[in-house]
């Protein structure tokens, strides 16, 4: 039996397999969690075993949805039905700890006004004013009312409020404003610098293709969530003519093997990325370098 829960924690971690985590990995799989201090605390090694060990997935942010389809020693295998992956067809596959999860017998962000988070982090904070904990930017809360300094919003455990400067507030999910390619390019160009994280689509850390995912969404666009699966939706653009906020996409063996990377077109031959472990978003000439070599095609989803 499928059974939806909400996300409890600023950003859960979707891991490979129950018994995925690592002992120092505690961070990340306990309520509450601390997502900053566990990426803080991983050494250049340990950040990249996430990745060569195949051990998390992706992430998923306070408020989301998921569909539990198992559970065993306190973890539930989910589906993220936002993230559409070849993985499953209902929504990419993982694990998180019971405790992140929470069952709200009423919770709607599809049909009812929305507060998302536009600041790259934001304080959510109690009835007294007191701060509970961090938001990642995009993260999707329902609104129960406001005023002109903060806007009050439901959240799995009740309700918390957040500063009006740091949402923008939708009639519902589906009518929020779609953005152009500049206004993707604009999105991502706020998180220049910061470090990338293998699995991550969160302000605390995203990798390749939770980048792109994220600032798509920012702009109103839900695509899929690896970049093998995003360059098979969207709007296939030939390489001679992408424009500012098209996705760009890199193959092994020099663009003819499988897709390995993604990017945001910035413009001017240069790309707007989240490369690799132990570098940090930023934006390069393509002339001259490996990915000049390894780019294979374009999508657009504006």
């Amino acid at each position: 039996m499928v059974n939806a829960k909400v996300v409890n924690v600023p950003v859960a971690t979707v891991w490979t397999s129950f018994d995925s985590p690592r002992e120092f990995d505690q961070k990340a799989i306990s309520y509450p969690v601390d997502i900053q201090d566990w990426i803080d605390s991983m050494s250049y090694e340990e950040s990249l075993d996430l990745c060569n060990s195949n051990l998390v997935q992706t992430q998923v942010l306070f408020g989301e949805e998921v569909l539990v389809v198992e559970e065993k020693d306190g973890w539930s295998k989910v589906l993220l039905p936002e993230q559409a992956s070849k993985k499953d067809e209902r929504g990419y596959p993982g694990w998180i700890p019971n405790a992140q999860l929470r069952n709200v017998a009423e919770w709607n962000v599809k049909t009812v006004p929305i507060a998302v988070v536009t600041s790259k982090k934001a304080e959510i904070f109690d009835e007294e004013r007191a701060p509970l904990f961090l938001l990642s930017y995009q993260t999707t809360l329902p609104v129960l009312g406001q005023d002109e300094e903060r806007v009050k919003v439901q959240t799995p455990t009740g309700f918390g409020y957040l500063k009006i400067e740091d949402v923008e507030i939708a009639p519902s999910f589906a009518e929020r404003k779609l953005g152009n390619g500049q206004e993707i390019v604009a999105a991502g160009e706020q998180f220049l610098n910061l470090p990338y994280l293998w699995a991550g689509t969160s302000s605390f850390g995203y990798d390749c293709s939770g980048f792109c995912y994220s600032m798509c969404k920012a702009n109103g666009y839900i695509i899929p969530r690896d970049a093998g699966d995003q360059a098979g939706a969207g709007k296939s653009i030939p390489l001679s003519a992408i424009e500012p906020g098209d996705l760009l996409f890199f193959a092994y063996e020099e663009g003819k093997g499988s897709i390995h990377h993604v990017g945001i077109y910035y413009g001017d031959g240069k790309l707007l990325h989240s490369p690799k472990t132990g570098k940090t978003i930023e934006i390069i000439d393509l002339k001259g370098t490996i990915y000049e070599r390894e780019l294979c095609a374009a999508s657009r989803y504006w």
